[in-house]
C-alpha cells in the first residue's frame, strides 16, 4: 500500500468518472423541467455513496438521503422518490447483467474445475437477487407504496397513515409513469451499465500502481465478481472483511498472490474514504446549515 503512494489520489480521483455515469443515468429519471443542474446532482450523488458506503444502511440509506436533497433542490417529493425507486431497480438490473458479463469472460478465458466452482456459486447468488427483483418490480406495478400504507394502517390503527394513502397512490403513479418513458428507462440503463464497466479502470489503474499490471479484461472480471459479493452482502456493513476475502479467491484465478489480492482490496477502501469522509462532511454541513437558517428565522 506504501508502494502505491500517490497512485491512491489518481485512483480516487478516476472513480468520478463512473460517479458521473451514475449520475446521468439518475438525471434521466428526473422530471425534465426544475431538474437541477448538473453539477447539483453530482454533489448529491457524491453524498449518496458517501452514505451507502461508509454507514451501516443496507446500501439504501443514501437512496432516502438522496431523495430528500433532491426534493430540496426544487423537485416535487412524489417525482423524487419515484425516481430513486426507478433508480434502485436501473441500479440492480445492470449490475446483474454486468456480473453475468464478467462470469461469460471468466468462462471464456477457462474451464478448470475452480473456475467453474466460482461461477456457479457467484450465479447463484445473482439468481436469489434476480428472483428478488422480479419480486420487487412486480410490487411497484401493482402499487408498493399503496400497499405499505394499507397494511401499516390497518395493523397499527393509525388514521395518520391511513390519510397519506392519496400521495402514496401518486408516488406509485409517479413510477409507473417512468417505465411507460421507454426512452428515460432504456437511457438510464444504458448509462448505469456505462458506469459499471467504467469501474473495472479503478482495478486496472491500482494493480498498475502496484507494479502488478492485468488485462482490461481480468480487470473486468474482478471488478464484476467483487460488486456481485458486494451486493449479496449487502446487509454486511460495508462488506467489511467479505469483499477482501472475495478479492483474495477470484484473483488467485489469475494468479495475483494475496498479498496483492488484498492490497487491491484496501485500495479500494482507501479510495471509499479519501472520497466518503468529505461526502459525509458536506451532507452534516449542509443539513446543520439548514437547521440553523431556519432557528434563526422569526416566528410566525
Amino acid at each position: 500500500m506504501m508502494a502505491m503512494g500517490w497512485g491512491l489520489a489518481a485512483v480516487t480521483a478516476f472513480h468520478l468518472a463512473p460517479m458521473m455515469l451514475a449520475n446521468l443515468s439518475w438525471r434521466e429519471l428526473l422530471p425534465r423541467e426544475g431538474r437541477p443542474g448538473a453539477l447539483a446532482l453530482l454533489w448529491i450523488r457524491w453524498i449518496r455513496e458517501s452514505v451507502n458506503t461508509l454507514l451501516p444502511v443496507a446500501q439504501l440509506g443514501g437512496d432516502l438521503v438522496c431523495a430528500r436533497l433532491v426534493y430540496l433542490r426544487g423537485v416535487p417529493a412524489v417525482s423524487a422518490i419515484g425516481s430513486m425507486v426507478v433508480d434502485l431497480t436501473v441500479s440492480v438490473l445492470t449490475q446483474l447483467a454486468f456480473v453475468a458479463l464478467g462470469l461469460a469472460l471468466l468462462l471464456q478465458r477457462s474451464l478448470d474445475p475452480a473456475v467453474v466452482a466460482v461461477v456457479w456459486s457467484v450465479a447463484a447468488g445473482m439468481g436469489i437477487l434476480l428472483a428478488a427483483m422480479a419480486a420487487f418490480m412486480l410490487v411497484q406495478r401493482i402499487g408498493m407504496f399503496d400497499i405499505a400504507i394499507r397494511i401499516g394502517g390497518g395493523l397499527l390503527g393509525s388514521g395518520a397513515l391511513a390519510r397519506l394513502g392519496a400521495t402514496a397512490s401518486e408516488i406509485d403513479a409517479a413510477i409507473r409513469a417512468l417505465y411507460r418513458d421507454k426512452r428515460a428507462f432504456w437511457t438510464a440503463m444504458a448509462w448505469r451499465l456505462a458506469d459499471w464497466i467504467a469501474g473495472a479502470g479503478e482495478i486496472w489503474l491500482i494493480m498498475y500502481f502496484l507494479g502488478k499490471p492485468v488485462g482490461v479484461g481480468e480487470a473486468l472480471i474482478l471488478e464484476s465478481l467483487g460488486t456481485g459479493v458486494r451486493s449479496a452482502a449487502f446487509l454486511v456493513p460495508g462488506a467489511i472483511g467479505v469483499l477482501e476475502a472475495s478479492f483474495i479467491v477470484f484473483a488467485s484465478l489469475f494468479g495475483i498472490s494475496a498479498a496483492d489480492s488484498l492490497a487491491l482490496a484496501l485500495a479500494k477502501r482507501v479510495r471509499e474514504l479519501l472520497l466518503g469522509l468529505p461526502g459525509l462532511l458536506a451532507w452534516q454541513l449542509a443539513e446543520g446549515r439548514r437547521i440553523w437558517l431556519r432557528r434563526r428565522e422569526p416566528p410566525a
